[in-house]
C-alpha cells in the first residue's frame, strides 16, 4: 500500500538541550533516521516540516534523498501538522503517516501494522502497554495510585487517510492545541485503532535519551589489523607508541617514524575499511615530513566517531631486539589511551624479539603490528 509521510521537526527541542532533530545519532542526524525509514518503507512523498530558519539546514541533511519536500512549520505542533497536510499532493484516500522527528528508530513492521489497521479504522496509533505502576503526587509526596489497566503509551507515526485527518482538523475548534492527531480524529467521532508499537521507538526528550538510543541501535563488531616497519639510522632517541624513548639510534621515516602508532592507525582504518595511512597522509607530501604520528591516530579515531562508532580496544606489539620496551610500556599505554579516549584496560602494548632472526633480529629495523576492535552501527 502506498502512503505519504509527514515528519514534524519544527520544535526547538529545548528539554534535550536544543536542536535535537539535527544532533547526530549513530553517525547521522536524528531527522535523517525518520526520513530514511519512511522513504525506504515506500512513502511516495514526504513532507518535512521545520522551523522557517531551518529550510537550508534540512536541505543539507537530506540532499541525497528523493521524494521529499520541506515546508515551514508553526509555533505549535498542530500548526506544523496543518502546514504538512497543506503541502501534500496525494489523493484524498491516500494514507498519511504523521511522525515526530524525535522518534528516530522507526521500524518497517510498525508502518505495516499501521497501514493494515486503516483498512477497518479511521486512524491508527502505535502504543505500548504501561508496565510500571503509576502514582499521583504533589510536592514530591504521593497522593494516590493510578490504575494502569486500559492505559497505553502513545507513539508515532500515526496513520490516517488524508481526507479524514484534514476534515478532523477543520472541525477542531478548541482554543487549546490537541495533544496529537489521534485526539483530533477521535474528537470528530472517528475510530482510532491501537496497534502494537515498538519499545525502540522512544522519543528523544532529555539529554540522557541519546545515550539510550545509541545503545538500542543494532551494532556490528569490526576487527582491523595493521603492520609497519622502519629501519634504524643514526640518532639519539626513537618515538614508539607516542613516547620518546632514549636510544643510540632512531627510526628513519617521512614522519616521526613511530611504527607503533602507524600500525595502530592502519588497524583502525582497516576496521572501517577506510584504506591505509598512506591514503590519508601520503609520504610524498612534504606537509607530513617529521610530523607527529599522534595526529594520524587521532584522524583515524575521528573517522570512526563520524560513522557513529567507537573503538572498543587496541593491542600493539613491538618487534625488536632493542631498545627495551618494558620500562616505557606503561607510559605508552597511557599515551594511546589519552589519544583515543579509551580506558587504560582497553589498551595493550607489549614487545617481543625474534630471537636474533630476520631483519629485526639483526638489528636492521623495528616492526610493529596492531589489532583494533571497533563497534559500528549496523546501518
Amino acid at each position: 500500500m502506498t502512503f505519504s509521510g509527514i515528519i514534524v521537526a519544527a520544535g526547538s527541542g529545548s528539554r534535550a538541550g536544543g536542536d535535537k532533530q539535527w544532533r547526530t545519532l549513530g553517525g547521522k542526524p536524528v531527522l535523517r533516521w525518520s526520513a530514511e525509514a519512511l522513504l525506504n518503507a515506500g512513502a511516495d512523498e514526504l513532507i518535512v516540516v521545520v522551523a522557517p530558519n531551518a529550510l537550508d539546514r534540512v536541505a543539507d541533511v537530506l540532499s541525497d534523498l528523493a521524494r521529499w519536500r520541506a515546508v515551514a512549520g508553526g509555533d505549535a505542533r498542530a500548526d506544523s501538522v496543518r502546514a504538512g497536510l497543506a503541502a501534500l499532493t496525494c489523493a484524498p484516500d491516500q494514507p498519511v503517516l504523521i511522525h515526530d522527528a524525535a522518534r528516530p528508530l522507526l521500524d518497517r513492521a510498525v508502518i505495516d501494522r499501521l497501514l493494515s489497521a486503516l483498512e477497518t479504522a479511521d486512524g491508527a496509533l502505535p502504543v505500548l502497554p504501561v508496565a510500571d505502576s503509576l502514582r499521583r503526587g504533589e510536592s514530591q509526596v504521593m497522593t494516590d495510585v493510578v490504575e494502569r489497566d486500559g492505559l497505553w503509551r502513545a507513539q508515532t507515526p500515526q496513520a490516517f487517510r488524508r481526507r479524514v485527518i484534514e476534515a478532523a482538523y477543520s472541525a477542531w475548534t478548541d482554543a487549546d492545541a490537541p495533544a496529537d492527531e489521534a485526539v483530533v480524529v477521535q474528537r470528530k467521532g472517528g475510530k482510532v485503532a491501537l496497534v502494537q508499537g515498538d519499545p525502540r521507538l522512544m522519543k528523544l526528550t532529555y539529554p540522557e535519551d541519546f545515550a539510550m538510543a545509541e545503545a538500542l541501535l543494532p551494532h556490528q563488531t569490526r576487527i582491523g589489523s595493521g603492520y609497519d616497519v622502519h629501519r634504524w639510522g643514526p640518532g639519539g632517541s626513537v618515538w614508539l607508541c607516542g613516547i620518546e624513548v632514549p636510544h643510540d639510534q632512531t627510526l628513519i621515516g617521512h614522519s616521526d617514524a613511530d611504527a607503533g602508532l602507524h600500525a595502530l592507525t592502519d588497524a583502525i582504518l582497516g576496521a572501517i575499511a577506510a584504506g591505509d595511512i598512506g591514503d590519508h597522509f601520503p609520504p610524498t607530501d612534504p606537509k607530513w615530513r617529521g610530523a607527529s604520528s599522534d595526529q594520524f591516530l587521532i584522524h583515524a579515531a575521528e573517522l570512526v566517531s563520524a560513522r557513529g562508532g567507537r573503538i572498543v580496544n587496541v593491542d600493539v606489539t613491538l618487534i625488536c631486539e632493542h631498545p627495551k620496551v618494558k620500562p616505557h610500556r606503561q607510559a605508552m599505554r597511557d599515551r594511546i589511551a589519552a589519544l583515543l579516549g579509551l580506558p587504560l584496560d582497553a589498551v595493550s602494548v607489549k614487545a617481543t624479539t625474534t630471537e636474533g632472526l630476520g631483519f629485526t633480529g639483526r638489528g636492521e629495523g623495528l616492526a610493529a603490528q596492531a589489532v583494533a576492535t571497533v563497534e559500528l552501527p549496523a546501518l
